[in-house]
């Protein structure tokens, strides 16, 4: 059976607002995910559909809180909590928090290659 383990995964994402190691298991991608500042990276999933992620993850907060914010509500997790994140949701993210989190690997790349895209053009704004 597949497994992953943050120590041992690399790291793929290393910025101020993010540090993020990610490992294929099967057909999800497991991250680890740590964010040393609060964050409303809502700006990041600018074009795709709706402008808000279209990716489901099952995660756990492993410390600090983080918020998904839909159309008609919002659901807030804290160290402890196991989640389920639906498409169509925005993070919004405490400093400190850190959690681990599965996705469907396919899914996952789509929102990525948009936040990605967004990085790099606000970083050379």
């Amino acid at each position: 059976m597949p497994s992953a383990n943050k120590v041992t995964t690399p790291v793929a994402i290393d910025e101020p607002i993010i540090e993020g190691r990610y490992a294929e298991l099967d057909d999800y991608t497991v991250a680890f995910e740590t964010y040393p500042t609060d964050i409303d990276p809502a700006e990041y999933f600018a074009g795709l559909p709706d402008d808000r992620c279209t990716c489901t993850h099952w995660g756990v907060v492993l410390s600090g809180q983080i918020t998904f914010r839909w159309a008609d509500h919002e659901e807030t997790y804290v160290a402890g909590d196991a989640y389920v994140a639906k498409p169509g949701h925005l993070p919004l993210i405490a400093g400190g928090t850190e959690v681990v989190e599965f996705s469907p690997t396919s899914d996952l790349g789509e929102v990525q290659k948009v936040i990605g895209a967004n990085m790099e053009r606000m970083a050379t704004r």
